[in-house]
């Protein structure tokens, strides 16, 4: 059997900016994550080319100096694609490819995260989403270099809606933006009756949000063998799962894998991905998954809870849950200043901590609620059945008229049932705790 020879990565070369107001280190960084994206596309970084200067040029965005500097890297080093950290315009695009000769390609940051999406979709709500955020930002950028789109097809930086659709005119583009737009919004109607179905239910949500590659499907698949991909890789996660978790007391939970976060996330994309982020803004409770091996954890989780406010999710009850512990903490010091009652610490591979971030959920969950006594009538048995989905029964005693239940009842659950309260007063918080 002749195996088939896989295509050589792509020769990169990552372009930064120091900009004014900004540090060598912030830029070095931001290209460390840069040539992060670039791996999980499959490409091979040779060399970075930096620069510092006040405002951007108009034509090259680094100046023709520096076009010239980059051009010749790449001639001596075989590249065929640049990758700039900060985002390009169609005819910084156009010209900076002119300079560079017909091998090399030139994309920016926000064009290389919509092709790792566009590698990584899977189901068909996710390759749509993908899709409408690709043509929304890169079409322009690729219209207008006339015979250049008959080579597109192959390579980091082409994946998605592919040459069809950018081959075509403008306003063949734009009706299938809105097809793809009104095929995303009747998903988001049918997840929002999903939803519904899940509040009518009463089963608290929990969202697992937190910076891309942070673990979160690993935990997800920890607690609940849930079976999703879990790899060492940038956006490995598009299509956000789902799963039962029973909580030691008996309280049933649902856990909510969600698509990871990352500092200068494409606008489209975000809009694009609405939907699908919208399970945050709907969840109960918010899990901040921090890996604590990074040395820029700081940061990610304030790039994390940025967007969280952007989606509508902040204020939330939160627990920041510092995942990769059995790989050390990349700043011991710092980690410990942020040691809080809403902090725990885990391995999601080894189960290290894990059953203190249950209890910790535990706690949250039954936080609210107090310890209620009901007594429903033989002739409405039927909401015997509501309590037992709104809240924890404690206790059934059935009489001759009716039933006496003792249930630990959240606000929802005490405003829904409340004609059949006969005892609700607050009891002292060390005796339910």
């Amino acid at each position: 059997m002749i195996e088939k020879e896989l295509p050589l990565p792509d020769k990169t070369v990552l372009v930064g900016m120091v900009k004014k107001g900004e540090s060598t280190e912030e830029l070095e960084s931001s290209l460390d994550e840069l040539e992060g994206l670039l791996k999980t596309a499959g490409g091979e970084c040779v060399a970075r080319l930096t620069q510092s200067k006040e405002a951007p040029d108009p034509r090259t965005m680094i100046g023709s100096g520096k076009a010239a500097e980059l051009a010749y890297l790449c001639a001596c080093n075989d590249v065929t694609l640049v990758v700039f950290d900060c985002e390009l315009s169609p005819s910084q695009i156009r010209n900076l490819e002119a300079i560079m000769g017909d091998k090399v390609r030139v994309i920016d940051r926000s064009m290389l995260i919509l092709d790792i999406f566009a590698l990584h979709a899977v189901t068909g709500e996710g390759k749509l989403q993908v899709e409408l955020a690709q043509l929304k930002y890169t079409a322009p950028r690729l219209m207008g270099r006339g015979t250049e789109l008959s080579k597109l097809g192959g390579g980091i930086g082409t994946r998605g809606p592919g040459e069809t659709q950018l081959e075509t005119d403008r306003r063949h583009l734009q009706r299938r933006i809105r097809a793809l737009e009104d095929q995303i919004d009747e998903i988001a109607k049918n997840r929002k009756t999903m939803r519904a179905a899940r509040d009518r239910s009463g089963i608290p949500t929990i969202a697992i949000v937190g910076y891309t590659n942070a673990g979160k499907s690993t935990l997800l698949n920890h607690l609940t063998d849930a079976g999703i991909l879990a790899e060492d890789k940038l956006f490995a996660t598009l299509d956000p799962t789902t799963r039962k978790f029973e909580l030691p007391c008996g309280e049933t939970v649902l856990l909510t894998d969600t698509v990871g976060f990352i500092k200068k996330l494409p606008h489209h994309l975000v809009s694009a991905f609405h939907s699908t982020l919208e399970e945050a803004s709907c969840a109960d409770i918010l899990l901040i998954i921090i890996d604590a091996s990074d040395p820029e954890f700081e940061e990610q989780v304030k790039v994390t809870e940025s967007l969280l406010e952007e989606l509508g999710a902040g204020g939330k009850p939160t627990l920041y849950v510092f995942n990769k512990c059995d790989r050390g903490f990349a700043r011991l010091s710092q980690i410990g200043q942020t040691a809080r009652e809403d902090t725990v610490y885990i391995s999601a591979l080894t189960g290290q901590g894990v059953e203190q971030l249950v209890s910790k959920i535990e706690q949250l969950v039954t936080e609210g609620k107090r310890r209620v006594t009901y007594f429903i009538p033989n002739s409405d048995g039927g909401a015997l059945n509501n309590l037992y989905r709104l809240a924890t029964v404690e206790s059934v005693d059935y009489g001759a008229d009716g039933m006496t239940v003792i249930a630990l009842a959240d606000a929802r659950a005490r405003g829904t049932m409340k004609k059949y309260a006969i005892d609700d007063i607050p009891e002292p918080k060390e005796d339910w705790e």
